[in-house]
């Protein structure tokens, strides 16, 4: 007779699951068959997608340590013995892996690029513009000149524009570019490996910051080859890289913190960069911002480890070349080959919850990246913000974001469920819009800044949902399709935006803010279609339920059940 509890004979669940199964008394029958009434539907679907082998019960779900270590099978030993549910078992578990040390020591050094110069950029480009296309002649960069807005000269006040407008081109292309490429890299990486293609992404980013060097030491230069050179590095999005990596080795309970922390340690960056322009000059800074990245690429190559195991490597292979249809021509293959990065987006319409997530990110990758590629030369023209101005503002959305995606994030997750976090942050993101839209001096800015952080919750918990609803084999397309979807919206945002802008930059609405009011209601449509989203499909803490509900079955074997022995023993 089999024991009432199978883990009195057996060591952990997965060996109770791999273990023949034995005829259970009707006793064991009938508290078993209540057990399978009790189930909800999903369950059932699950148990129904059980495998029965020889007699034996074999439960992909059954618990959570399968789950755990079904998702780390190739990490280290350390990183395999840390137990999900004690204290600190998270960080435990993250620093131990293989992989996200490596990718957060990473995200800290791009971001320490990137964000010393975010605010040398619209000074350098904005001058050399009121230069070089509407002859402004002073000896004062127009950044420097007192007053805001309309007080300034009008080479300069035209030169702002013109950087508003080739950073909005710019951005266009580069999101256009990774919309096309994003999900086939992602598919790519999902056979290949992650490290070749991340590497291949941090290369590209090295163009820009070499030619901003360029751009300031020859004065003739056009600001077009920065440009260029910055949109060229949409051809590989290594954020969404980044993200399957850490898919790899993280299990799903674990997937919207370890983003968090991705995200905190871009946070972290972004924080510490911009004190850098207060204390070096404009070159001074593109130099270090350029060597840092330089570093961040040799510190790849050589520490950076592959997470995607053999096995799972092999699977997606297999399963491409089962899916590919047959050719013979090299047209058919040519053609093949020219659909698939638009083959590859269709898994976004592969269900409901898919295409809530694809709307997400659409609604919020239009007012995201109008926020970042706009917002500061919105303030640095309406509100004279200087070096020291914004490097005050990205000190408090650093220390804010490394405080939310590294401190708040995971209990937040635990306690409402992602659905509401998601929902949480896109309704934040509609105030803090507002708030920029609607101010009227540098305080109101800082303060719809300080609860900006809130709204970057909706990424890294986006970015699991769709994680935690998808076959390991399909991390990399997924992300790479989702992402490429936020691109295409970042890509028009700024462009959407910029139109709202030059039709109410005269006084129409609330004036040359009325461009984030817009932004707000596009954030709050986003808030619709979170609050649509399933949520036993959207919060992690219900499939773990659901999991150790169908762990009670372990041990049952389906062939010789008789569920009308619960007769037998009433």
């Amino acid at each position: 007779m089999a024991p009432r509890n199978h883990d009195e004979k057996y060591d952990s669940p997965v060996a109770a699951a791999a273990a023949p199964a034995q005829n259970p008394s009707p006793s064991e029958r009938k508290r078993n068959f209540f057990t399978h009434l009790s189930m909800d539907e999903d369950s059932v679907r699950n148990i129904d997608r059980s495998q029965y082998n020889n007699g034996q019960l074999i439960n992909n779900d059954a618990t959570d340590y399968y789950d755990d270590h079904r998702n780390h099978h190739h990490t280290t030993p350390q990183s395999r013995s840390s137990s999900p549910s004690t204290s600190g078992g998270f960080l435990h578990h993250f620093l131990q892996s293989s992989g996200p040390p490596q990718i957060i020591t990473l995200s800290l050094l791009i971001a320490l690029s990137f964000g010393s110069i975010i605010g040398v950029v619209p000074s350098v480009v904005e001058d050399r513009y009121a230069r070089l296309h509407h002859g402004y002649d002073g000896v004062v960069p127009c950044t420097e000149l007192g007053g805001g807005g309309d007080d300034r000269p009008r080479e300069c006040l035209l030169g702002n524009e013109d950087a508003q407008n080739a950073a909005a081109m710019g951005s266009f292309v580069a999101n256009g570019l990774t919309f096309v490429t994003s999900s086939l890299m992602g598919s790519i990486s999902d056979e290949k490996g992650r490290r070749g293609i991340l590497l291949l992404g941090i290369g590209l980013s090295l163009l820009g910051p070499l030619n901003l060097v360029l751009l300031q030491l020859f004065e003739t230069m056009d600001p077009f080859p920065y440009y260029a050179s910055a949109a060229l590095s949409g051809l590989v999005s290594y954020q969404a890289i980044f993200l399957s990596a850490l898919s790899d080795v993280m299990p799903p309970q674990y997937r919207a913190p370890a983003f968090g922390l991705f995200l905190a340690g871009f946070s972290m960056g972004f924080a510490l960069s911009p004190l850098l322009a207060v204390f070096l000059s404009h070159l001074g800074v593109s130099i270090l911002a350029l060597s840092i990245l330089i570093g961040a690429f040799i510190f790849a190559c050589v520490f950076l480890p592959e997470t995607l195991s053999v096995e799972a490597s092999e699977r997606a292979r297999s399963k491409r070349l089962a899916e590919r249809p047959h050719m013979e021509t090299r047209m058919e293959v040519l053609r093949y080959n020219l659909q698939r990065p638009v083959k590859e987006l269709l898994i976004l319409n592969r269900n409901k919850l898919f295409r809530l997530l694809a709307a997400l990110a659409f609604f919020s990758g239009v007012v995201g990246a109008a926020d970042q590629t706009l917002f500061l030369y919105y303030v640095v023209e309406n509100f004279h913000f200087g070096d020291k101005d914004i490097a005050t503002l990205f000190l408090i959305l650093g220390c804010t974001g490394m405080f939310v995606q590294g401190v708040l994030l995971k209990p937040l997750n635990g306690w409402i469920g992602e659905r509401r976090v998601v929902i949480m942050a896109f309704l934040v993101g509609a105030i803090q819009n507002y708030l920029y839209g609607s101010a009227q001096g540098k305080s109101t800015i800082f303060v719809a800044a300080t609860i900006a952080s809130l709204t970057g919750m909706s990424f890294p918990t986006i970015s699991a949902i769709k994680a935690n609803n998808v076959d390991e084999l399909e991390q990399g397309r997924v992300q790479g399709a989702l992402f490429g979807l936020s691109s295409l919206a970042s890509a028009l945002g700024p462009m959407m935006l910029r139109y709202v802008y030059s039709k109410t930059k005269d006084g129409g609405g609330y004036g040359k803010g009325t461009m984030f009011i817009f932004g707000a209601g596009l954030y709050l449509v986003a808030t619709v279609c979170a609050w649509l989203l399933p949520e036993e499909q959207a919060n992690s803490n219900l499939k773990r339920d659901a999991a150790k509900k169908r762990s009670s079955l372990v041990g049952v074997d389906a062939d010789n059940f008789d569920y009308g022995a619960v007769g037998d023993g009433a």
